[in-house]
This record gives C-alpha cells, structure tokens and sequence, in this order.
C-alpha cells in the first residue's frame, strides 16, 4: 500500500469504536489497549438486567473510555424503567452518549417497540445525554422491508434533533464496500448530513462470521463472502477486514461528502483481535 493509501486509513482509522457485551469482564479489560477517550460501546443481552449494563458502563469508564451503552426499545418495561437506568448510567459512569435501537424480540417486554417513541419521551436531555447514536443498514434488515426500513431511517434522525440530541449513524456490517459506499450515496443524495460510522466485522472465525451475518440481515456481500474462497480464508488471516478498510478509506478520499465517521468494529466476543488489527493499521 503507498504512503498516501496508508495515510487515508489512518485517517479513518482515527476515532475507530468498538463493542463489547456488559457481561464481558475480559473483553472490557482488553478495551485497555484502545486509545484513551475512544468510544466502547456496550450491549446487554435481552436476559440481562441493566444494573449489569450500567457496571459494564462504569467499568469502561474506570479505564479511561467513553462508554456508549446500548438502550433497546423493546426491552424497557417502561418510561420509568427507562428514566432510571439514564438516571445511573449518567451518575455511575458518566454517560453522555448512547446507541439507541429497537431491538430484535418479536414482541416488547413493556410500552416500546421502536427507537423512535424511546427518543421522544425526553428522558435522555433530562439526564444530561447530549448524543446518540442510530443504526441504519445498507443492505436491509431481516424483519423489516426497505418500504418501512428507509423512512424509518429519517423519522429517527429527525426525532431525536427535535429532543435536542446530536445524531449519527452507525452501520449494520458487511463484508464489501459497494453497499456501504451505495447506501451513503443515498443518504447524502436526500440531503441528511448526519455522520456515518462505518459498520465493520472484526476478525472472526468464518463460521461465525457467517452466523451473524444471517442473523442481522447482510445479504449481497455475504454471498461474496461464501462464494469467494480466497476471501474466505483471507477473512481469517485477518487480511479481508484490511481489504475492506482500505477500499472504504479510498472512497472517502475520493469522495469527502461521504461523510464517514470513522469505523466501529463489531467484535463478535473478541474485542482484542479487533483493537489490535486497527492499532497496527493506523501504525
């Protein structure tokens, strides 16, 4: 790779994010390796109570991250459920940013079903929480048509800028640039300036990789994958992810309106390989 090549991927490397799950005491103690004040974003499972969601948060914290936790509509039993884990996160590990989703039960456990009526019981500027981040898809979601994905896509964004929330994106993984470069030439096309963090699946086991790309709904870069075999065993070696890297941080160069914030690594329970294949990237 030339210099100038290396250079623009350092350059989306630069605020690179991570996630790891609440319950993972190791994978938060590996966030240590992150540069300090970088973004952890942390998951709980719909099994678990936020108390632990909140210890994963002030764990992060504790190491000098930023923690980001996950708030998923459909496992809030309600508003004031909801009012209390802010009010903890804020207070225990001084949350100023959350990831904000609907989630994937079939059914709610309480009154949300949606992203949406979550950001709009202003709970989260009550609480002192100043940003939030929203996923979008570039190739589709598994349980819900494009028809509805894409509009849905907008009302949230707008939704939270009339809570006085500062939005960004953060994008459903895949395993080629085309979707992720296409998708965002659309967003921008229908004029939503919103920075986009660009969804990307660390080092992983192929099986496992393909596991999770089924269940969150990646669909034509998958079939690359599977097709593929060179790439297959490149994504292994740890070679794809570059190649992916490298191919998205030439876009943005070629096209600076694309607007990419930087990427966020789905880890898939290794947040250690993730972190240390950006960190020697970005050397």
């Amino acid at each position: 790779m030339q210099n100038t090549g290396r250079q623009v991927l350092r350059d989306l490397l630069r605020n690179f994010s991570a996630e790891v799950l609440a319950k993972d005491e190791k994978g938060i103690q590996a966030a240590r390796a992150m540069p300090p004040g970088s973004e952890v974003f942390v998951a709980n499972l719909p099994n678990e109570s936020l108390d632990q969601l909140v210890r994963g948060c002030a764990q992060v914290q504790q190491l000098g991250m930023v923690p980001v936790p996950h708030i998923v509509a459909r496992n809030i039993r309600d508003a004031a459920e909801l009012d209390r884990t802010l009010a903890q996160l804020v207070q225990d590990a001084g949350v100023h940013t959350a990831l904000v989703l609907a989630g994937d039960r079939d059914q709610p456990v309480g009154d949300f079903a949606s992203s949406l009526q979550v950001l709009s019981t202003g709970l989260f500027r009550k609480h002192g929480v100043e940003r939030v981040a929203l996923a979008c898809h570039p190739e589709g979601h598994p349980r819900v048509s494009g028809a509805v994905l894409w509009p849905a896509l907008f009302e949230k964004i707008e939704g939270a800028r009339s809570e006085g929330l500062n939005p960004y994106l953060v994008s459903q993984f895949a395993f080629g640039a085309e979707p992720i470069v296409a998708f965002t030439r659309k967003l921008r096309a229908a004029g939503e300036t919103a920075p986009l963090r660009v969804g990307v699946a660390g080092p992983a086991k192929r099986a496992t990789l393909i596991k999770f790309a089924l269940l969150c709904g990646v669909g034509a870069s998958l079939k690359a994958l599977k097709e593929r075999q060179e790439l297959s065993r490149n994504m292994l070696a740890g070679e794809a992810p570059e190649a992916l890297l490298n191919a998205l941080a030439q876009a943005q160069a070629a096209e600076p309106g694309l607007g990419f914030d930087s990427v966020h690594f789905f880890t898939f329970g290794s947040l250690a390989a993730s972190v240390e294949l950006a960190l020697a990237l970005r050397s």
